[in-house]
């Protein structure tokens, strides 16, 4: 009797253990960056935060570098829920929705703050929702949150200090179609090669400038060979938090509150901390004799309305993207 005694107990304490053990949901977190990173250091952090807001209920592990795959196996084991969260451009959702190609349509905002709007517009909303019915993946929270960048300078060899100065400008581009019209709207005269040449072929006079985050011009050492940096704001970018939205829903409501309090807060380190190293790479460049300017942006933005005018009545915009645009132009009251 004692040792059936001893044997029930036993088991009690291993079904309540396995019970308590199973409550602990663990998400995989998937992103490119290093650990050590900016970006690496935000989405660390947010994992920290997840496991404190719900009183460690769910815990996500990140994988840094690619661990898990390429694009295309990260995205096919988010939909199968083997991943729960892929850290990237929002450009990638782009294959469930095409719309979401033009989340950052190149001079097509006044300033962050348009761009802001625009992301949280009921026609973004919509391609998003439309993403998420062909796929069971959305975005978590605010698409705006995770800054990226923070923001798009030219780095070139001759100075760019207007709109003007890039007619006949040498520029440098990757294969884009968008991007390739663009700065031929803009008057630059385009030529296509790739990123790892750049310093070549700029120190070899192939080309002048090259467009590039402000965050990578150093680890570049473009400045080498073009002292020139002008910030223009090309387009605006966010770090997608795509998620598995089965996983979300399974989530109760205290923890997914949790869960959203720490991605929010995440943000906000994103913010200080981006803005933080660029200030921080502009200081160490004009120490090093590099001329940084800010453009009057106006104009490559007045420039570009006449592209995407042509672009919409040619039927080769989403519907609705310029009616958007327009309409989260001015803050509503």
């Amino acid at each position: 009797m004692k040792t059936k005694t001893l044997l029930s107990l036993a088991t009690g304490i291993a079904l309540v253990l396995g019970s308590a053990a199973s409550a602990e949901t663990v998400w995989k977190m998937a992103t490119k960056m290093p650990v050590d990173s900016p970006e690496g250091q935000v989405f660390q952090k947010f994992a920290d935060l997840t496991d404190q807001y719900t009183n460690g209920e769910l815990k996500i592990t990140v994988y840094p570098n690619e661990q898990l795959g390429k694009e295309d196996a990260v995205l096919e084991q988010l939909q199968a829920n083997i991943i729960q969260i892929y850290a990237e451009g929002f450009g990638y959702m782009k294959k469930w929705e095409p719309a979401l190609g033009w989340l950052s349509g190149p001079f097509a905002f006044d300033d962050y703050d348009h761009w802001q709007r625009f992301m949280n517009s009921d026609t973004v909303k919509g391609w998003f929702d439309k993403a998420a019915a062909e796929s069971g993946v959305r975005p978590l929270g605010d698409p705006t949150r995770i800054l990226r960048g923070p923001f798009r300078v030219t780095v070139s060899n001759v100075p760019v200090k207007t709109a003007d100065d890039y007619v006949g400008l040498k520029l440098r581009m990757h294969e884009n179609k968008v991007a390739i019209e663009t700065w031929d709207t803009l008057g630059a005269e385009v030529i296509t090669m790739p990123w790892t040449e750049v310093y070549q072929g700029i120190s070899k006079g192939i080309v002048q400038a090259v467009n590039s985050p402000i965050a990578l011009v150093e680890s570049m050492r473009f400045t080498e060979v073009a002292p020139y940096v002008a910030r223009m704001d090309e387009y605006w970018q966010s770090v997608g938090f795509m998620v598995n939205e089965s996983a979300l829903n399974a989530l109760d409501e205290e923890t997914r509150a949790g869960l959203l309090k720490a991605y929010d807060e995440a943000g906000d380190m994103s913010q200080t901390l981006m803005f933080d190293v660029a200030d921080k790479t502009i200081e160490d460049m004009e120490g090093n004799g590099v001329t940084y300017t800010v453009l009057d942006t106006a104009p490559l933005v007045a420039k570009m309305k006449a592209y995407y005018a042509d672009m919409d009545a040619k039927g080769e915009l989403p519907d609705g993207f310029m009616e958007a645009i327009e309409a989260s132009r001015t803050a509503s009251q």
